[in-house]
């Protein structure tokens, strides 16, 4: 079933992932649907010092929002921030370092940030691809501590800052890989056989879209989506995945178009009318399973990779 998966997944990509898939869904794009005045809203994206993440946050920067940088590297962080002003004007560019991998970094960002700050979105992006199997200072698997354990703390910290102003937002940069991996919750850090980092990257993309489906159903004065940027030529592809992108190089998106779909889920009107929980692709939900794929998950599995998350957060949580 997963070469199957795999292949089906593949020439899925080849036609809608790539450079030429984005500039045939931008043909039916609505131009007025970012034309948007965000003065006074407040905008917290993580992973933003570079990538689809710093593209957000300068779209979002150009039209006024404010705009908190969450990153781990400090120098990287400041550079993205003046860049962003000085392309932008705008002045209300903000660093915030925090490692999404360590749990309690994490907290008490969440923590620290909302007696200071404001939110109305949020913008899960940090993300790792870690292809040797690897434990934080903690004990816990890279991949699935940053991707995984990191948007559900964040998340689920901030939910009652956003629920206080209007139009919440949360949006949750997933991949396309996820479409080749059933949810699994019987090894969240995968300690069981031959570890692939690719595929517990998908794993946990997986897992991101079932958080915001479920997310969706607790609360419904948010707006909660997860989307698949495509193939982009990032930073963090050419370190993660050099073959691929060795193949694959004149075929990738830019920064700028991977992270489009980012943006008009963060401050279009026409997003709101969708569906929340829902899973994006160049501005239109699509499905999150392949056909004939055998992917879905059960309710009680569902429900246990919450409990599970839930456990795992409270554990790392400072006592106040």
């Amino acid at each position: 079933m997963s070469i199957y998966r795999n292949a089906v997944w593949f020439v899925k990509g080849l036609q809608e992932y790539t450079k030429s898939g984005y500039e045939a869904a931008a043909k039916h794009f609505n131009a007025a649907d970012l034309e948007v005045n965000l003065k006074g809203r407040s905008f917290v994206i993580t992973g933003a010092n570079s990538g689809i993440g710093k593209a957000a946050a300068q779209e979002i920067a150009n039209r006024g929002g404010t705009v908190h940088l969450v990153c781990r590297n400090r120098e990287r962080a400041e550079a993205a921030r003046n860049e962003i002003i000085q392309q932008s004007n705008n002045q209300e560019v903000h660093v915030h370092i925090v490692d999404m991998s360590s749990p309690k970094q994490v907290w008490e960002f969440a923590t620290g940030f909302t007696q200071k700050h404001s939110i109305n979105v949020l913008v899960n992006n940090a993300g790792c691809m870690v292809n040797q199997r690897e434990l934080t200072e903690d004990g816990l698997e890279k991949n699935f501590a940053t991707n995984t354990l990191g948007t559900y703390i964040l998340t689920t910290a901030l939910i009652p800052a956003l629920k206080q102003l209007p139009d919440p937002r949360v949006v949750t940069v997933s991949s396309g890989g996820m479409l080749v991996q059933k949810l699994n919750v019987e090894d969240l850090q995968f300690e069981k056989g031959a570890f692939d980092g690719t595929m517990a990257y998908a794993q946990n993309k997986r897992q991101q879209v079932t958080l915001t489906e479920r997310w969706a159903q607790q609360h419904k004065d948010i707006h909660f989506s997860s989307m698949h940027p495509g193939w982009a030529d990032t930073p963090a592809v050419r370190t993660s995945m050099p073959d691929f992108h060795a193949k694959m190089k004149d075929r990738l998106r830019s920064e700028a178009q991977g992270a489009d779909t980012i943006t008009w889920l963060c401050v279009s009107n026409a997003a709101l009318s969708q569906t929340s929980g829902a899973f994006f692709q160049d501005r239109k939900a699509v499905n999150t399973h392949l056909p004939l794929a055998s992917t879905r998950p059960s309710a009680a599995e569902e429900e246990r990779l919450l409990t599970q998350l839930d456990t795992l957060a409270h554990k790392f949580k400072p006592s106040t």
